[in-house]
């Protein structure tokens, strides 16, 4: 009997799986093996909100190999060791592994590779799985990657991409290799209250919602705050219980604006895996410096408190703040205006921002995180890095009756027009009775601080 091992890691899912598919057929029985990585928490990125999301995938994973007739092989410590130890235990001569994009998930490959070889053994890594497009597929003429957005997304556009490949049928697994019990969200404590489910099913019954819902509509709502009219996908995406390559194909099929709308949101993820997979240093280093001395984190404590808090004084940003406390979660145009705020009106390094995000968020990846935090910093790939979003002029444009923020900061569920998105106007015995604090910065005054921080005057 034949055995190959197949390693999951951000591909949590069964439907549109190559590196599955691929042992299922080149060996008689498949180790499915997830290993908890030790170097991941001692690294701090296994936050309660991940960690509890991952337990719901993992126990999705488990109960659909089940059906198939196999079982899910859970272990915890080293991930070369892990694997390395499976593969002998079971004799077998193939691990089949999707492509990591970030410099820690390189460096495990090749540690992996490099442990296998040496024991007789082969790795195989599937591109296509965490991304449609590999990163570094399409380049530009004089570099190793795009770093502007619209020239990639005409190339990426362009690629071919692969048929969507059905679950399995049946998995065999052998008896022997054993494996730790798999775990539930309810032993993970520090969970946001309203954290969603994890796991294939509910994200595939998600997608369909979508596709009959809200995909038409995307275009035209994607920023509309009240409305909640994105996909929220992204959890899914980060912890692939999706496959992008069947979200790519099935926007295409249904085609419109709404899909064409969505698809470019698809690229935007896959643009920053490109950048991040060429240059890994952006993980924690400007990507473009603009010589900032941003503000230290001891002088503006205050400032970043009041902003992880929800406390600023400007309702959109902290009704933003206060969803992600809530739900691991954030909307998009939330995401641009806190990051924004911080970074430009309060001029406080992304890096402390960005930080906090990855403590809260369960769609929190170092490419996307990361490099969208620069990009609103304008340390990224923006053409206009010194662009200052208006929190005031946001809000009334995307969450024009206040819905939005009445609904996160129920301190202004009593008032109505304009007034809930600047309290600080009110006077008199109706400001005084508003349990929600003034400012922490006039816009103008944040404005001339960045602008001068930048040497723009």
């Amino acid at each position: 009997m034949t055995v190959a091992v197949v390693l999951f890691t951000a591909d949590l899912r069964l439907h549109d799986h190559p590196p599955l598919r691929a042992a299922i057929a080149s060996a008689d029985e498949v180790v499915p093996l997830f290993v908890r990585d030790r170097a991941i928490g001692a690294a701090g990125f296994d936050a309660p909100n991940r960690l509890a999301f991952l337990a719901d995938c993992l126990r999705d994973l488990d109960a659909g190999l089940r059906e198939r007739g196999g079982r899910l092989v859970i272990r915890s410590g080293d991930v070369v060791e892990e694997v390395c130890r499976v593969a002998s235990g079971t004799g077998a001569r193939d691990v089949h592994l999707a492509a990591g994009v970030s410099s820690y998930a390189r460096r495990r490959e090749e540690r992996l590779r490099t442990a296998l070889e040496s024991g007789g053994r082969r790795l195989h890594v599937h591109d296509g799985v965490v991304t449609a497009v590999a990163p570094g597929a399409v380049t530009p003429a004089a570099s190793d990657h795009f770093a502007v957005f619209t020239p990639y997304f005409r190339r990426w556009s362009g690629e071919p991409v692969r048929d969507v490949f059905g679950a399995p049928r049946a998995v065999r697994v052998p008896d022997g290799p054993g494996s730790e019990a798999v775990p539930a969200r309810t032993g993970v404590s520090g969970v946001s209250d309203g954290l969603a489910e994890g796991g294939e099913r509910v994200a595939r019954k998600r997608l369909a919602d979508w596709r009959r819902h809200g995909l038409t509509t995307y275009e035209e709502r994607h920023d509309d705050l009240p409305g909640d009219a994105t996909s929220r996908l992204s959890p899914h995406l980060h912890f692939g219980t999706l496959s992008p390559v069947e979200l790519v194909r099935r926007a295409r099929a249904a085609g419109g604006s709404g899909a064409d709308a969505f698809v470019r949101q698809l690229c935007w993820r896959e643009f920053h895996h490109q950048v991040l997979a060429a240059r890994p240093a952006a993980a924690r280093q400007d990507y473009r410096t603009r010589h900032d001395h941003w503000r230290s984190e001891a002088d503006a404590a205050t400032d970043i408190e009041a902003w992880r808090r929800g406390r600023t004084g400007y309702p959109v940003v902290d009704a933003a703040m206060r969803q992600l406390r809530h739900e691991g979660w954030m909307h998009n145009r939330g995401r641009l205006l806190t990051a924004g705020f911080l970074t430009k009106t309060l001029y406080v390094d992304w890096r402390i921002g960005a930080r906090h995000f990855l403590d809260l968020l369960v769609d929190g990846d170092v490419a996307n995180n990361q490099l969208n935090w620069q990009w609103m910093a304008g340390t990224g790939t923006d053409s206009r890095p010194n662009r200052v979003l208006n929190p005031v002029v946001q809000a009334k444009r995307y969450d024009p009756d206040g819905s939005y923020v009445r609904r996160w900061v129920p301190e202004l569920a009593s008032l109505a027009g304009p007034a809930v998105h600047e309290p600080w106007k009110l006077r008199g015995a109706e400001r005084a009775r508003l349990d929600y604090p003034d400012p922490v910065v006039a816009l103008a005054d944040g404005l001339a601080r960045f602008r001068r921080a930048r040497g723009l005057e």
